[in-house]
């Protein structure tokens, strides 16, 4: 079996392959080459390129969740996820060229950019936990898929600002925050019209009793 230093070691080299070569060129000759293990070791550690990445991700999971947010614990839900995301950039600071690369491969590539989304959800469904938000059931697979998409325009904001202060970046953070917040609420009106047998766990829960009253039942007919 691998060993964590080595998944750690190749992890670190993908990523320092992935800023100056293009996904294409990333062959996985290339990547144990990089990492300086044969292709026997490459495969015991990963099933391919895209287990890589998501390993990656994990990493940067668990180093948001470990620094922990206790400071920002009084504050409201969305202030503590903005925390958390800008925590997260940071972590993902020293990564950037690869980071760009590997979004220009997305863009080019549909299947590619579906897996991407894929790890992006799972790690943003940490995110929203990390913020103390609830990320179970289909409300949280919803919340983390928005989430997601939101986080990759704040990504691309990100990648292309040169000011170490990031106010375009965290301008972006703030939109795309309260677009989310907008459509969870629009999801959550819709949600009232639902009787509550049928409507998906998380959701409705400011509902009125009378929004989502079910229908009476019609009266048997006189045989």
């Amino acid at each position: 079996m691998a060993t964590e230093k080595t998944r750690k070691k190749i992890v670190e080299s993908f990523m320092t392959l992935a800023a100056a070569k293009s996904w294409d060129e990333m062959t996985l000759p290339v990547v144990a080459e990089a990492a300086g293990v044969d292709l026997a070791t490459l495969r015991d550690a990963y099933d391919g390129r895209i287990k890589i990445v998501e390993d990656f991700a994990r990493r940067i999971d668990t180093a948001v969740l470990k620094q922990g947010s206790d400071d920002m614990a009084g504050e409201p839900a969305r202030d503590r996820l903005f925390d958390v995301l800008m925590t997260r950039l940071d972590h993902l600071a020293p990564y950037r060229d690869a980071l760009r690369n590997l979004m220009c491969a997305a863009k080019r590539d549909p299947m590619l950019a579906a897996a991407f989304n894929r790890i992006a959800v799972v790690s943003q469904g940490w995110m929203l936990a990390a913020a103390g938000i609830d990320s179970s059931g289909t409300s949280g697979l919803i919340k983390a898929q928005g989430l997601a998409v939101g986080f990759a325009r704040v990504v691309a904001v990100w990648l292309d600002e040169e000011d170490p202060d990031l106010p375009k970046t965290m301008a972006a953070l703030d939109r795309e925050l309260n677009r989310g917040q907008r459509a969870l609420r629009a999801v959550d009106k819709i949600a009232c019209l639902v009787p509550d047998r049928f409507r998906p766990a998380g959701f409705g829960k400011r509902c009125k009793k009378s929004e989502a009253k079910e229908p009476d039942a019609p009266a048997e007919t006189a045989a």
